[in-house]
Protein backbone atom coordinates (compact mmCIF):
# COMPACT_ATOMS: atom_id res chain seq x y z
CA UNK A 1 0.00 0.00 0.00
CA UNK A 2 1.33 3.55 -0.88
CA UNK A 3 2.21 5.80 1.96
CA UNK A 4 -0.27 8.57 2.60
CA UNK A 5 2.39 11.10 2.60
CA UNK A 6 3.42 10.18 -0.32
CA UNK A 7 -0.05 10.59 -1.97
CA UNK A 8 -0.89 14.19 -0.48
CA UNK A 9 3.02 15.03 -2.02
CA UNK A 10 1.78 13.66 -5.37
CA UNK A 11 -1.32 16.07 -4.72
CA UNK A 12 0.81 19.09 -4.29
CA UNK A 13 2.81 18.07 -7.21
CA UNK A 14 -0.67 18.05 -9.37
CA UNK A 15 -1.94 21.18 -7.79
CA UNK A 16 1.61 22.61 -8.67
CA UNK A 17 1.03 21.64 -12.08
CA UNK A 18 -2.56 22.98 -12.61
CA UNK A 19 -1.58 26.40 -11.28
CA UNK A 20 1.40 26.48 -13.54
CA UNK A 21 -0.79 25.20 -16.52
CA UNK A 22 -2.98 28.59 -15.71
CA UNK A 23 -0.14 30.95 -15.76
CA UNK A 24 1.27 30.09 -18.88
CA UNK A 25 -2.31 30.19 -20.67
CA UNK A 26 -2.28 33.66 -19.39
CA UNK A 27 1.18 34.92 -20.12
CA UNK A 28 1.21 32.95 -23.86
CA UNK A 29 -2.13 34.93 -24.63
CA UNK A 30 -4.30 32.32 -24.72
CA UNK A 31 -7.32 33.52 -23.18
CA UNK A 32 -9.43 35.72 -25.58
CA UNK A 33 -12.24 36.60 -23.65
CA UNK A 34 -13.40 37.64 -20.30
CA UNK A 35 -15.34 34.54 -19.45
CA UNK A 36 -12.28 32.30 -19.86
CA UNK A 37 -10.05 34.67 -18.16
CA UNK A 38 -12.66 34.81 -14.94
CA UNK A 39 -13.03 31.03 -15.20
CA UNK A 40 -8.96 30.61 -14.79
CA UNK A 41 -8.77 33.07 -12.28
CA UNK A 42 -11.30 31.29 -9.75
CA UNK A 43 -9.88 27.90 -10.69
CA UNK A 44 -6.03 29.03 -9.83
CA UNK A 45 -7.50 30.97 -6.51
CA UNK A 46 -9.35 27.45 -6.02
CA UNK A 47 -5.71 25.13 -6.07
CA UNK A 48 -3.81 27.73 -4.47
CA UNK A 49 -6.33 27.76 -1.39
CA UNK A 50 -6.29 23.60 -1.79
CA UNK A 51 -2.11 23.65 -1.84
CA UNK A 52 -2.39 26.61 1.06
CA UNK A 53 -4.24 24.29 3.26
CA UNK A 54 -2.72 20.85 2.57
CA UNK A 55 0.52 22.94 3.33
CA UNK A 56 -1.24 23.76 6.76
CA UNK A 57 -2.06 20.10 7.57
CA UNK A 58 1.60 18.95 7.17
CA UNK A 59 2.77 21.33 9.37
CA UNK A 60 4.37 19.72 12.54
CA UNK A 61 3.33 22.50 14.82
CA UNK A 62 -0.47 21.42 14.02
CA UNK A 63 0.51 17.51 13.54
CA UNK A 64 1.65 17.83 17.36
CA UNK A 65 -0.95 20.26 18.91
CA UNK A 66 -3.85 17.50 19.03
CA UNK A 67 -5.32 19.38 22.26
CA UNK A 68 -6.35 22.12 20.36
CA UNK A 69 -7.49 25.47 22.03
CA UNK A 70 -10.18 24.23 24.41
CA UNK A 71 -11.05 26.83 27.95
CA UNK A 72 -13.50 25.44 30.70
CA UNK A 73 -15.24 28.64 31.47
CA UNK A 74 -17.09 26.50 34.51
CA UNK A 75 -20.26 26.45 35.30
CA UNK A 76 -22.59 29.49 35.02
CA UNK A 77 -23.28 31.36 38.52
CA UNK A 78 -26.95 31.82 39.55
CA UNK A 79 -28.41 35.02 39.78
CA UNK A 80 -28.14 34.92 43.48
CA UNK A 81 -24.62 34.33 43.50
CA UNK A 82 -24.40 30.72 44.31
Amino acid sequence: MIDPITIVYKIQRMLKEGINQIQETYTSGSVDNMEKYKYLLGKAHALQIIQQEISNLLEEKEQKNEQGNVIDFGKPEDKDGS
